[in-house]
């Protein structure tokens, strides 16, 4: 079924875009057709069927067309997804690429697919262009994205990470080295898109460092550093309720509910975390 939703997104994209043409429709017009058709492919890609029902339960949360939508992911387009953990996204950027020829590179720390190797034996001709890199690549001998290769790079929650030295026995925030590398892999043009836990500015530097939460100004300096430009903020993913003080981080609320059943009812109610969605361009 999800290989003929596939070969369906393709077909129905390839008419929207050829209708265009053929009217002599000018390019401002034209563009707004293809950014139409964009967004209803992706939605067409949210609502396959073959989705893991609990990582839908989370789309009110995650916004996951107007996302990809916002940070322009184009059924063509090479595209890296760094860190996919149990392959949340990879699950819609999967047969979205697959709809029109793109490839998915997936950024691991081991260069492996990890999460995602039950999603693609479930389904290997929906992933047959999925592949795998390490990230970040520390080591000479590791297999890393190409430079000048991806034409969009996604993170998802993993910046706050690299500034508080996730997996590394010292600690320390590697963040720089690893907007340089994913600075390397864009093509010239090419969007970095970031969804992250958004920290109040006023917050402690401490605060960065335990709880899970990262400022949106540490991001765009970090982001800038390596030569990015940002392109544009959105709101998509913005949660009021999140008040950003929890003892126990992010991690308080949903999905990870640290305290279990202390409180429980009034964390769902709150939902997942109050997020940031900056899209940054590698300039021409």
């Amino acid at each position: 079924m999800q290989h003929r939703l596939a070969i369906a997104l393709a077909t129905s994209t390839v008419l929207a875009l050829t209708a265009c043409q053929s009217a002599g429709i000018g390019p401002a017009v034209n563009q707004a057709a293809a950014s139409a058709q964009r967004m209803a492919t992706l939605q067409q890609a949210v609502a396959q069927a073959g989705r893991t029902p609990a990582n839908v339960a989370r789309d009110p949360y995650r916004h996951p067309a107007e996302t990809l939508d916002f940070f322009e992911v184009d059924p063509n387009d090479t595209v890296v997804e760094i860190w996919p953990g149990g392959g949340w996204y990879t699950e819609i950027l999967a047969p979205y690429l697959a709809s029109g020829g793109g490839r998915l590179i997936l950024g691991t720390l081991d260069g492996q697919l990890g999460g995602v190797t039950k999603l693609r034996d479930a389904n290997p001709a929906l992933y047959a262009n999925v592949t795998s890199a390490t990230f970040p690549a520390f080591d000479a001998t590791a297999v890393r994205v190409p430079d000048g290769t991806a034409d969009v790079v996604l993170t998802f929650r993993n910046v706050h990470n690299w500034k508080m030295g996730y997996r590394r026995d010292d600690k320390q925030d590697y963040s720089a080295d690893a907007f340089r590398q994913i600075y390397a892999m864009l093509k010239p043009g090419g969007v970095l898109g970031i969804v992250d836990h958004r920290l109040p500015e006023n917050a402690s530097a401490e605060r960065e460092r335990t709880s899970g939460y990262i400022k949106a100004s540490t991001v765009r300096q970090a982001a800038e550093a390596a030569g990015f430009r940002l392109a544009a903020e959105s709101e998509i993913n913005a949660n009021p309720r999140d008040t950003a003080d929890w003892a126990d981080g992010v991690w308080t609320l949903p999905p990870a509910l640290r305290l279990k059943d202390q409180d429980r009812a009034r964390y769902l109610g709150i939902g997942e975390s109050d997020r940031m969605t900056m899209k940054f361009v590698k300039p021409l």
